[in-house]
Order: C-alpha cells, then sequence, then structure tokens
C-alpha cells in the first residue's frame, strides 16, 4: 500500500453531478495517486501509479 501520510484529498471533478459524495482523489503525492469512497473514508484506499492514472483520466474524459 502507498504511503498516505501527507496526501491532500479533494472531491473528484467527476463528482459534482450527484452532489459531491462519491470519489475523493489524493494526487500531490510523488508518482502515486489515492483514490477513496467519499461517504466510507475509512472502507479502503486504491492506489494508482500517476501514469496509470492519467491514462484512465484520459480515457474517461473521453466518454
Amino acid at each position: 500500500m502507498a504511503e498516505m501520510t501527507g496526501a491532500r484529498w479533494r472531491t473528484s471533478t467527476r463528482s459534482s453531478s450527484n452532489g459531491g459524495d462519491c470519489v475523493e482523489v489524493a494526487d500531490n503525492l510523488p508518482g502515486v495517486v489515492l483514490v477513496r469512497d467519499s461517504k466510507d473514508r475509512d472502507g479502503g484506499t486504491l492506489a494508482f501509479g500517476a501514469d496509470v492514472w492519467r491514462a484512465f483520466v484520459g480515457f474517461a474524459g473521453g466518454r
């Protein structure tokens, strides 16, 4: 699991359509992007390599 100390969480820009209650992202850590459910912050965190996350966002943004 990625080191989460210092993670600065923000609500995903894609979460605005449902009142902001969806996904939080921390992309301020070197080489890793963390993602969690804003309604269950203690429920678990996904960690992605920064390159993988950029590719995902690019793909999802084109939909």
